[in-house]
């Protein structure tokens, strides 16, 4: 104990409950040594025993290469006490320390097999309680037992699951990437929530983070062939839920755009959700595109209509409305600064025709509802209403 104590720095600074219990090893392998050399036939010992002693708790305190040094310590006093006085007893001094060696791996390894196996059901937990959409107050001490470090926005990414999943791939590539990741299988689907740790406020010399579709990118080759959609990001963990939600209606979608990039993100999929039925698709392009507009100014919002209502055409506009074109083109650039949108693509001109359609039959069902909601006009006193 006093070789110990002198010897390895660490030990001097354990508590005194897991100082004694290093002891009750040391002793049990020296008394399971002694045993053994006085009759080696007498009954089979394995070494395994010798930690049976230690309590669960030291396990997890003391790692693999400390138990390595305190059984190089413990040996070397053996040899320095006994070997040297009888030089017959090096060779089974020898012979015992490798089999503890052996066998402190050994207890080693089936406690990392053990929570490996824990991990992953762990973690399968996890992202299926965000793809539900549980309200679970655990996920943040959860996804922080399975070394999840991210403070800052999150995504999910879903894609195909490969024949043979590699999920180290995935892991090393967000390593690189400076994320971490929580990987989870639904059926044939891959599901991936990167997360992002944020940048120190006085951090000035951090590089810019990557953003979510460029590791995306990244991850792509953990994959199986298909279309990878990455749902919007989101502030943290505890809100990713809603980008699950996105990411799995947009991969559902996916095969109505003839040319569907890969990844894609759930937004660039929004007309095709909403004509699917996607409640959060049609509420996006509505209060991201037709309300903003509807808000602003009457004009703006006629002339998107009528100018995709003609095939994207100025002139064809301009006249309908009774301006000049270059009337029209300002108008269409001042959508475009408002809500982020460029009417003139086709695959963009697709989403905003998708949002004034929604938001028109929004409108007209509100005031149908108020309509409905008001009382009756009551009859003057002394009339009786004319039956029809």
């Amino acid at each position: 104990m006093r070789a110990l104590d002198d010897r390895l720095p660490w030990y001097r600074t354990m508590p005194p409950s897991r100082r004694s219990a290093v002891g009750l090893v040391a002793q049990s392998g020296i008394t399971s040594f002694i045993a053994w050399h006085e009759d080696p036939e007498a009954q089979p010992w394995i070494a395994a025993d010798v930690f049976a002693a230690a309590p669960r708790e030291l396990l997890r305190s003391v790692s693999l290469q400390q138990t390595l040094q305190l059984i190089r310590t413990v040996v070397s006093v053996f040899e320095e006490r006994i070997g040297d006085a009888d030089p017959n007893m090096r060779e089974p001094i020898l012979r015992y320390s490798r089999e503890i060696a052996f066998a402190a791996a050994d207890v080693y390894a089936r406690a990392a097999e053990s929570r490996g196996l824990w991990d992953a059901r762990l973690e399968a937990l996890v992202v299926d309680s965000i793809l539900t959409g549980e309200d679970d107050d655990e996920l943040p001490s959860r996804s922080a037992a399975l070394g999840w470090h991210g403070r800052g926005e999150c995504a999910v990414l879903v894609g195909v699951a490969p024949r043979t999943l590699d999920v180290d791939v995935i892991r090393r590539k967000a390593r690189h990437a400076g994320c971490d990741v929580l990987v989870g299988v639904q059926g044939s689907r891959l599901v991936v929530v990167i997360g992002r740790a944020a940048a120190a406020a006085d951090d000035e010399a951090a590089e810019a983070p990557l953003e979510f579709l460029a590791i995306a990118g990244h991850l792509a080759e953990g994959f199986g062939e298909g279309h990878l959609v990455l749902g919007p990001a989101v502030p943290s963990i505890v809100e990713a839920a809603r980008s699950a939600k996105a990411a799995l209606a947009g991969f559902a979608v996916a095969d109505a755009w003839r040319r569907t990039p890969r990844p894609v993100r759930a937004d660039d999929l929004l007309p095709e959700r909403a004509l699917a039925g996607d409640p959060l698709a049609r509420s996006e392009l509505v209060r991201g595109i037709y309300q903003p507009l509807r808000d602003h100014s009457s004009d703006l919002l006629a002339t998107l209509g009528c100018y995709l209502d003609t095939g994207r055409s100025l002139e064809a506009t301009a006249r309908e409305l009774f301006v000049h074109p270059n009337t029209v083109r300002y108008r269409l650039k001042r959508i475009s600064e408002i809500i982020g949108w460029d009417a003139t693509g086709a695959r963009e001109a697709l989403a905003l025709h998708t949002a004034i359609i929604l938001g028109a039959v929004h409108d007209a069902s509100r005031e149908r509802s108020q309509r409905q909601s008001r009382p009756a006009p009551h009859a003057p006193r002394g009339k009786r209403p004319m039956q029809g």
